[in-house]
């Protein structure tokens, strides 16, 4: 089961430092994104997220995210 949902804010370590930004969709089976296959379920959801300072969207799993207030 997700923990996050869309139109949550939130946070992650990236190769630039700390981004935030808000999901703009969960993914609970597999999906292609930037030419790639990535692998989610139920059990194991990802997320795009819109960065907040750039146009960037980014693909993540749960464990790679934390809520920001």
């Amino acid at each position: 089961m997700a923990r996050y949902s869309k139109g949550d804010h939130v946070g992650w370590n990236s190769e630039a430092g700390w981004v935030s930004g808000k999901i703009i969709a969960v993914h609970q089976q597999d999906f292609d994104y930037k030419g790639h296959r990535h692998h989610a379920s139920k059990d194991a959801p990802q997320y795009e997220i819109a960065s907040d300072k750039t146009d960037h969207i980014a693909a993540h799993r749960e464990d790679a995210l934390k809520k920001i207030n």
